[in-house]
């Protein structure tokens, strides 16, 4: 490992609430990341790239680059189903986020890693491959599509199961991948998932048939979020 990074598991909390402690932490270690620019090698102030795992309460999030129509219910419907709803600044269109789901929110200066914006994405899709074989699950990529999918080759079969937005400024990133694991897939039903009207959501306990243990798949994707990103978790 020749990285290091906090991880820190958040449980559940509210969508605002983790995205302004998103934006501190952001802002805090692009303040670091422009400072060392102008100190001697053996002044340089220690960057700490970070990963938070959360759950959200129902929430649906909005990309700058999605369209308000891939929204299918109102605000009154939106309380009926005690939902909220954020435009925010990632990438992408709209997304689900609920309990039994595992947000993760890595902040890295991707300079630190040498990746390009790509490569991240790529590399978050690998992590969660990796994890997913772990439970027997064999999924890939989509053409032309962020995220990790199951029988993405199949006309009319493809479904994701993990959605990818993100933002980087400085080659900093913050916002993340939702992946689900035990999420109540009926609040898909309510948006067309990051813009497709054709494409099925499905989750691991929807592929094995049972409620999965969710703190044993934070430990998984974890591990591979370290073996992919080589990073050493130093708490």
């Amino acid at each position: 490992m020749d990285r290091e990074g906090v991880y820190e598991d958040l449980g559940l909390r509210d969508y605002k609430e983790t995205w302004d402690y998103q934006e501190e932490l952001f802002r805090d270690l692009m303040d670091i990341k422009l400072e060392n620019r102008t100190l001697e090698p053996a002044m340089k102030k220690r960057q700490l790239n970070r990963l938070l795992f959360v759950e959200h309460p129902h929430v649906y999030t909005l990309g700058k680059s999605g369209s308000d129509s891939n929204l299918l219910i109102d605000q009154i419907q939106l309380q009926a189903k005690d939902a909220s709803f954020y435009r925010i600044n990632r990438g992408g269109d709209i997304t689900y986020h609920g309990p039994g789901q595992i947000v993760g929110y890595p902040i890295l200066d991707l300079e630190e890693f040498g990746m390009t914006l790509k490569e991240y994405i790529h590399s978050i899709e690998e992590t969660i491959i990796l994890s997913l074989e772990e439970y027997g699950i064999k999924a890939g990529r989509m053409d032309g599509a962020t995220g990790v999918w199951l029988d993405s080759h199949i006309q009319g079969k493809a479904g994701k199961i993990c959605a990818i937005g993100v933002k980087a400024s400085r080659f900093i990133t913050m916002h993340g991948f939702a992946f689900n694991i035990n999420t109540n897939l009926d609040y898909f039903k309510y948006i067309n998932p990051c813009g497709y009207i054709d494409k099925d959501v499905t989750s691991v306990a929807r592929e094995l048939g049972e409620e999965q243990d969710l703190d044993k798949a934070k430990l998984i994707v974890k591990k591979n979020f370290e073996k992919v990103f080589r990073i050493n978790w130093i708490n």
